[in-house]
């Protein structure tokens, strides 16, 4: 099944835009998953069968098992292979390098991990995101305007972010292309969304990072029936360092995948 006809499908499904960020912190983890053979494992599956009901897709942060060793990376593949094959699969990799290196990231994080879609850097241009792109099946989110301050150093000066937007345009070519946009910039989102049409994008930046749910949604929205994914982690994740962790957890997704709805509804 080609990405987007899976993640429309599974938007419909679930009734969510919601996507749920899984980035382990070992300090973070709750007592209750410490006794555990592989605690951050015993937490992340946990999370996912909480949390399941309510979102569209999962995004797994390849950094947080990648620090964690060759272990980290066994339980990335155990995580992905725990989430039901209707939920979409995000690869937060950011990968970017030139295009031998790029083909060995899209065949690992594609064929060894199975992700349904992965999130690169564009700043190498074209030879560096044309090998995840070869892959019809799948989604590649470029990202275009993060939601971290740093944006600020390369992004926004001279509307860099809008001539990437341009150029996203130019390679989707096979309709499997997408754009990370941060809440945090809910004004240029909707500069963004002007030139982007009805290509979807991968929101982060609600909740722990500060962006406005509302505006967000105003901005990103195109009238399409998947415009967009909302992804949260922390504010999810970590709600509760109790033993209660998972439903908490469960609770707080549902409580935002109502609120995306909500606004959706209003706007």
């Amino acid at each position: 099944m080609q990405y987007y006809q899976k993640l429309k499908t599974a938007i419909e499904q679930q009734n969510s835009l919601l996507c749920v960020g899984l980035d382990p912190v070992p300090e973070r983890l709750p007592e209750e998953v410490l006794k555990e053979k592989n605690p951050t494992l015993s937490f992340l599956l946990q999370i996912i069968e909480s949390t399941l009901s309510s979102v569209a897709a999962f995004k797994p942060n390849f950094a947080y098992f990648e620090s964690l060793g060759p272990k980290g990376m066994e339980t990335l593949a155990q995580v992905i292979e725990a989430i039901p094959q209707e939920i979409v699969v995000i690869g937060d990799a950011k990968r970017g390098d030139v295009g031998h290196s790029a083909q060995m990231y899209a065949k690992a994080v594609f064929e060894t991990y199975q992700c349904d879609a992965v999130t690169v850097n564009p700043y190498q241009g074209f030879d560096a995101v044309a090998p995840f792109l070869d892959y019809q099946e799948k989604g590649t989110y470029i990202l275009c305007l993060t939601s971290n301050p740093g944006a600020n150093d390369f992004q926004i000066p001279e509307n860099l972010y809008l001539r990437v937007a341009e150029k996203a345009m130019q390679w989707n070519t096979r309709q499997n292309c997408g754009l990370v946009v941060g809440a945090t910039q809910a004004k240029s989102v909707e500069a963004i969304r002007h030139i982007s049409g009805t290509m979807p994008f991968l929101i982060p930046g609600i909740g722990a990072q500060g962006g406005n749910l509302e505006k967000t949604v105003s901005s990103a929205e195109n009238g399409t029936s998947f415009p967009f994914l909302i992804n949260v982690s922390r504010d999810v994740l970590y709600v509760s360092s109790g033993a209660d962790f998972g439903r908490k957890a469960g609770e707080r997704a549902h409580e935002i995948k109502e609120q995306i709805n909500a606004v959706r509804n209003d706007s």
